[in-house]
């Protein structure tokens, strides 16, 4: 009866091991679920997206298992450092105060601005006046870029991206220059917007647009970051990430 009760035991610490070591080969991401396309819920509730796409093909490349978790944006920072999860996989920019806080891998994709005007617009971006076109945008990285790249502009800042966009569709101004993914699922792939079009490329000034979007990763899990850093190189370079972002994007959006 004693043998019998020790082998049950040593079963069971065997199970509680292999569940224990599951547990750990899990990768926890929070996301937010409220940004399309790159993180939202699907019909059936699940979380879907560019970056859950990409997430689960870093994870396949350093052989983890991925699972995403919902987060209300403003408890995420707080929700790495407690460990309720591994990193923020959520469109979170790469900035110098959150550095402060949290480490980020590599860049996963640069936000950038661009004009977009009335289908047909000829805009010259040679021209420090940009031909004397009255051009909106709103505060932020995008009027930084503006004013920066060309001073001699005629400007009109606005509060909101909504109410830039209201004046572009209604001809009160001839372009706008607003981040480019937000413009065009904000506008252009809406019925509004469908005289509108990109008049330029993307712009991805470092100055004004900052480094980019990585994995946020609290700062003593190293050895995890890089896994990841090179796990984006290798998508990268084998085209997976070119695949993934063609599902989603008609453009580039890593940048240079």
């Amino acid at each position: 009866m004693k043998r019998q009760c020790l082998m049950l035991a040593a079963a069971a610490a065997l199970l509680m091991t292999s569940m224990m070591a599951k547990a750990e080969d899990t990768i926890r991401f929070a996301t937010e679920g409220a940004y399309p396309p790159f993180n939202e819920r699907g019909p059936d509730g699940a979380l879907i997206g560019f970056e859950i796409d990409l997430g689960q093909a870093l994870c396949d490349k350093i052989k983890r298992k991925c699972e995403f978790l919902a987060q209300d944006w403003d408890g995420m920072i707080p929700g790495l450092l407690a460990n309720k999860y591994d990193g923020i996989f959520a469109s979170m920019a790469i900035t110098e105060e959150r550095k402060k806080k949290i480490d980020f891998t590599n860049k996963y994709y640069q936000t950038g601005g661009a004009f977009v005007a009335r289908k047909g617009t000829s805009l010259d971006v040679s021209d420090k006046k940009l031909g004397g076109k009255v051009i909106g945008t709103i505060p932020g990285t995008t009027q930084c870029y503006l004013e920066k790249t060309f001073p001699d502009a005629t400007i009109r800042v606005y509060e909101t991206a909504d109410s830039l966009y209201l004046d572009l569709v209604s001809g009160r101004i001839d372009a706008a220059l607003s981040d480019a993914i937000a413009i065009d699922f904000g506008l252009l792939k809406t019925e509004r917007g469908k005289d509108m079009a990109f008049a330029s490329e993307i712009y991805t000034d470092r100055e004004c647009f900052g480094e980019g979007v990585g994995i946020g990763m609290r700062k003593e899990d190293a050895e995890l970051r890089e896994a990841f850093n090179k796990a984006i190189a290798e998508v990268r370079a084998d085209g997976t990430y070119d695949t993934i972002a063609k599902k989603y994007f008609a453009y580039d959006i890593y940048g240079k």
